[in-house]
């Protein structure tokens, strides 16, 4: 798929202003024949995290006067409270969601086949969706647009596609940075849910300013802006319609506003569909916390008594095992933990919130090789060291910030993410660890295998267009063999006259598996008397 500096693989969605006028009174309507207790939700200002309240209206009692100008108080009017967050996007939903053709149908019977799959999508969206409609609101466009991540990663903070799109809303790397997105060794600012909800809502009013049409500028989020305008003056000089349902866009993108479409009917109208949708408090789940520095997680979570893999999924931006040492200087934590999380922030001395390890500068050393050994950076070395250069000497002693807890501990570290998907059994298949060598890319090694590559990069967590490492560790899941094949390790000492490809003919190996099981071998000449380990199909050898 072709990604524009504004794409994102794609998968961004977008929604119109809402006419507040001609909504009211639709709204009214609707409530009055439905009989539901529904309040249109008119949109606010951003308010802090912190301070966010339920939404709750007072009731307040209505003065009136007469004419001999004596006030009389009549009974006070009650406006209904939702407290159900599904209610609330029901409220504010502005899409043509009474249209029908056979694509918005083909969706909406995947829905109904999978009524199983909105149980899953309100656990995970509990932790997010209340802040996400209120960006909404605040933005005036449909509700609709809440439903979004649903569509993109299935609420799933840590997705990450085989395009290399991430987080809730899968922005693509260039689309993050346009929209202020940091991505760095320790932070992915497109799986920050705060910063990347509020780029994703802002990208989607840019697409509809430019298109004018919420259809159009959906298909612009998932395809990008460039190509859905190549579609619309294709139709313009063919003198056919302009309509999103009649342009020639990728499958990807044929399906992309359909299911949104589809997902707004089930949503409107549950029970219609066959489908319960478990209430949402229409409440703040979560508070933004200031740490002022860097701050190990383990003691983050210690201090705020939030579990730690609580805390990862509210800041699934975070990579390592403490928030980043530039910043955002910030941690997300439940509503009912933030002010214990403060007061005990405030006692902790700022020598604690990392533990130190004393290293001595050896020869060959540079603050560069320093931070990769610890997995740190060269700024945050200088800065606690107080070093006005980057020049150290031989037997200098320096403090480095390191984990306060085995890697083991922070299970939803970019690290531990990681080794959890490569160590994911697949059915019916054998796993090999390999090293990435020069030369290597995702092609040759998945065609070395007999492996696809989306699948090699699947399963290491990455896209196939990442750029590999040399001596990165990859996880390889080759075919069980079908034939009852019985596998040796045998030692074999190299004779005068051996070479590689002479061994791996002889064993009816290949020469580059025998590099594999030799990882010492550091060049392609071998010398007599030297040992080679091999694994030899002994039932089709001997």
């Amino acid at each position: 798929m072709t990604k524009a500096p504004y794409s994102k693989g794609q998968r961004f969605f977008q929604f119109g202003p809402i006419a507040t006028k001609r909504a009211l009174p639709t709204l009214a309507f609707s409530l009055f024949l439905t009989g539901c207790q529904l309040v249109s939700s008119l949109p606010t200002s951003s308010i802090p995290l912190s301070q966010e309240s339920s939404d709750k209206k007072e009731t307040k009692p209505v003065v009136s006067r007469v004419e001999t100008n004596k006030p009389v108080v009549v009974a006070p009017v009650k406006v209904p409270v939702i407290d159900n967050l599904w209610v609330r996007i029901q409220s504010g939903m502005a899409m043509d969601l009474n249209q029908n053709n056979p694509r918005i149908q083909a969706e909406l019977d995947w829905y109904k086949r999978n009524k199983s799959y909105f149980n899953t999508i309100s656990k995970r969206s509990e932790p997010y969706l209340y802040f996400i409609v209120k960006e909404a609101e605040a933005r005036n466009v449909p509700l609709e647009l809440a439903l979004m991540p649903i569509v993109e990663s299935a609420f799933d903070p840590f997705a990450y596609s085989h395009a290399g799109a991430s987080g809730l809303w899968q922005f693509m790397p260039a689309t993050g940075e346009h929209y202020g997105l940091d991505q760095n060794w320790w932070y992915d600012g497109r799986r920050d849910v705060v910063h990347s909800t509020r780029a994703a809502l802002d990208y989607m009013k840019s697409l509809h300013n430019q298109f004018g049409d919420w259809e159009l500028a959906l298909a612009a989020f998932n395809s990008g802006p460039g190509r859905v305008q190549r579609a619309v003056r294709k139709n313009q000089k063919l003198g056919k319609s302009t309509r999103f349902w009649d342009l020639d866009l990728p499958s990807e993108t044929t399906a992309y506003v359909p299911k949104l479409i589809a997902l707004g009917k089930v949503v409107r109208n549950p029970e219609k569909h066959g489908v319960k949708l478990n209430p949402i408090p229409n409440k703040p789940y979560f508070a933004k916390v200031q740490t002022s520095g860097q701050l190990d997680m383990a003691k983050a979570s210690k201090l705020s008594g939030v579990d730690l893999k609580e805390l990862y999924r509210l800041n699934p931006g975070l990579n390592r095992w403490s928030t980043p040492p530039e910043g955002p200087h910030h941690l997300v934590v439940p509503v009912t933990s933030a002010e214990h999380f403060r007061t005990q922030l405030a006692t902790l001395p700022p020598e604690e919130r990392l533990t130190w390890h004393r290293y001595t500068v050896k020869a060959g050393d540079t603050l560069g090789t320093i931070g990769m050994q610890y997995r740190t950076s060269v700024n945050v070395i200088t800065d606690v060291n107080k070093l006005k250069s980057t020049i150290i000497r031989v037997g200098q002693g320096l403090m480095i910030p390191v984990a306060a807890n085995a890697s083991e501990t922070y299970t939803l570290s970019a690290s531990q993410r990681l080794a959890t998907k490569q160590n994911r059994s697949v059915s019916g298949r054998n796993k090999v660890e390999y090293r990435v060598k020069s030369g290597d890319s995702f092609w040759t090694i998945a065609r070395k295998y007999n492996v696809g590559v989306n699948e090699l990069a699947r399963w290491n967590n990455m896209s196939s267009r990442d750029t590999l490492k040399i001596n990165q560790k990859l996880a390889v899941w080759k075919k069980q063999s079908t034939n009852n094949a019985v596998v040796r390790k045998v030692n074999y000492k190299v004779r005068s006259g051996d070479s590689l490809a002479k061994i791996a003919t002889k064993f009816n190996v290949n020469v580059d598996q025998i590099r594999d099981w030799n990882t010492d071998m550091n060049s392609k000449y071998i010398h007599p008397g030297q040992q080679v380990t091999l694994f030899v199909n002994v039932t089709r050898n001997f």
